[in-house]
């Protein structure tokens, strides 16, 4: 058999491809030895050429993101997010496999590799032959993946019936592989697309809904809500507190800042508080150090949430408006009470004098800060109830809506 080499004919290559022939493609990363995805004797020939294992499934390369719901089932949506994102490109999606997969794709196992490959001539021959290439690297089992066609012709000439060639590949890494058939999530191989990105990525597809309002005003009780909708409640006043104790960075920053609230490794919450309630400046850069850090350890629970196929997630905050972490959701929900209510809230959960209770409510922020700056605002004056009746028609509206 001649190996021909095509350069711009991509109607050809489609055509052999068609007819279940093996014919070597150019993406991003490395060359892909390119069958009938959907032709069980064609892909046979892959493991053949290739001296493959028959036990190693295959991915296949689809032209765009709608192939995903033509080939696999029970596809959650983050998914089809990340294919939006990151497609064309380096990134691999196993999935639950549909019917329309042979078993030699499979390996005999229930799922399959997505792959959209960012090379114009591929995804041209992908487009013509309307149908998924089964495409490996273009190399011999054990030997190195080819970036160029010139080395795919050293494997293969006269054992393949053709090879596009696109010129050097850019990468020259194979595509990362994101196992999303189970959760949670799991990266099987480092490719071309760094895991930092897919995580983040997958976060921005959390839907967050803000909580805040002062203490006293029963924020624990749509927390409760929340949660029974499945959603990873973040306390930020608890993840503050977390970070004073473990984060040295942290410490050394505020140390840097306030010498000497920082003994034996560490900070003195009470000479901290001495220094910036008693300076607006002070208290100022606080909040810029701190809000800082505790933003980084949002996202970071976040990504970690998303890889677990979490969906939905609270951030409960005092500060949400003012750390900025209101700009990360989708809807910010401000909790009201009248101040006697907040103050026997306190005081039954405080164990503190009414007057006490009092001082601690004018501390905060008034009302009119949360109907300000919130989209939603609800009043907890009542039975526990009746108010999670209200926030849950609050809720329903900010998903519908999100």
């Amino acid at each position: 058999m001649d190996t021909e080499i095509l350069r711009d004919n991509m109607a050809q290559a489609a055509a052999w491809i068609r007819a279940g022939e093996l014919v070597a493609v150019p993406t991003e990363t490395v060359y892909g030895l390119a069958a009938n995805g959907l032709n069980a004797d064609a892909v046979y020939r892959i493991y053949e050429v290739k001296d493959r294992p028959e036990n190693k499934a295959l991915a296949l390369m689809v032209p765009d993101p709608q192939a995903i719901d033509r080939y696999c089932r029970d596809v959650p949506e983050a998914a089809r997010a990340l294919a939006e994102a990151f497609w064309p490109g380096p990134l691999t999606l196993i999935l639950s496999a549909s019917e329309a997969v042979p078993e030699i794709v499979r390996a005999g196992g229930s799922t399959v590799g997505l792959r959209c490959p960012d090379h114009p001539l591929t995804l041209e021959a992908l487009r013509l032959a309307d149908l998924p290439f089964a495409a490996p690297s273009a190399n011999p089992s054990g030997e190195p993946s080819p970036k160029t066609a010139q080395q795919v012709y050293r494997y293969f000439a006269g054992r393949i019936r053709g090879i596009v060639d696109g010129g050097p590949c850019g990468i020259g890494l194979e595509s990362t592989i994101l196992d999303m058939s189970a959760t949670p999530y799991r990266i099987l191989r480092q490719g071309g697309l760094p895991e930092a990105e897919i995580r983040e990525e997958l976060a921005r597809q959390v839907s967050c809904i803000g909580i805040t309002g002062g203490t006293g005003c029963g924020k624990t009780t749509a927390l409760r809500e929340l949660e029974k909708q499945g959603a990873l409640v973040l306390d930020c006043d608890a993840i503050y507190h977390q970070l004073l104790e473990g984060s040295e960075d942290m410490r050394k920053e505020l140390e840097a800042r306030f010498p000497g609230v920082v003994q034996e490794g560490k900070i003195q919450r009470k000479a901290l508080g001495a220094i910036v309630f008693a300076d607006e400046q002070a208290l100022e850069d606080l909040n810029r150090i701190t809000h800082a850090y505790v933003g980084r350890a949002v996202e970071a629970r976040l990504e970690d949430w998303a890889m677990q196929g979490g969906r939905l997630a609270a951030i409960d905050a005092i500060e949400l408006i003012s750390s900025g972490l209101a700009r990360r959701c989708l809807a910010t929900v401000g909790i009201l009470a009248r101040e006697e209510i907040r103050a026997e809230r306190i005081m039954r959960r405080d164990c503190i004098s009414k007057d006490y209770a009092i001082l601690r409510i004018q501390a905060q922020k008034p009302d009119s800060y949360f109907i300000d700056n919130c989209d939603y605002v609800v009043e907890n004056n009542e039975t526990e109830e009746a108010f999670s009746q209200r926030f849950n028609t609050i809720l329903k509206e900010i998903l519908k809506h999100g």
